[in-house]
């Protein structure tokens, strides 16, 4: 693998080519900066843009990790802050949306292994284990054999009618009976006779 570097033998250049950085013009830094990249380039070094892109796909492989694998928040936070570029937020995004495909294959799959398991034992010669699969099979949302239906109507009411369909539901269950004040006239007593005389 590092064949080339061991048979790598440059031209040696004397100290007297090199000039310092201060110097050298802008146009000589430039030719300079140009030389060294095609040099590398010979070398066969990954160029920076391969580079940057393989590491922002394991910042973001390192951030699905995380966050499949239900690590601490920090610990989620802090994968995913490392996430500096549209690139692998994307490639971070494109892997949650795999999983997440994957995993619903994998549930749909399994939901379907549960239902053929419990038809298998619908047929079983013990008479409580085939009522419980039948239950069992009558729960399934397609079947909705035991599912309770309930409907709700939307009555137009005013708001003293529903006030007092309150008050009725209320004095039901509490045993509250409503009190009326009434007004009672005193009535004069008669006089009684004097038994003296």
């Amino acid at each position: 693998m590092l064949d080339h570097l061991v048979q790598f033998s440059p031209e040696v250049t004397a100290s007297g080519d090199f000039k310092p950085l201060e110097k050298a013009g802008a146009d000589e830094v430039l030719s300079a900066q140009v030389a060294t990249a095609d040099w590398l380039e010979e070398l066969g070094v990954q160029s920076d843009d391969d580079i940057v892109d393989h590491l922002e796909k394991s910042h973001a492989r390192e951030a699905f990790h995380s966050a499949v694998t239900a690590q601490p928040e920090a610990d989620q936070k802090s994968k995913l802050a490392q996430l500096k570029t549209p690139v692998a937020v994307r490639h971070l995004t494109g892997m949650l949306t795999a999983y997440d495909w994957e995993f619903v294959e994998q549930a749909k799959e399994l939901r379907g292994y549960a239902v053929a398991k419990i038809l298998e034992e619908v047929e079983n010669p013990n008479a409580n284990i085939r009522l419980k699969a039948l239950g069992l099979l009558g729960k399934i949302t397609e079947v909705g054999l035991f599912t309770e239906k309930i409907e709700v109507k939307q009555i137009e009411s005013t708001d003293a009618e529903i006030e007092q369909r309150i008050k009725e539901k209320l004095n039901r269950f509490m045993g509250v009976v409503d009190v009326i004040e009434v007004e009672t006239e005193e009535l004069d007593e008669p006089e009684k006779p004097d038994d003296a005389d």
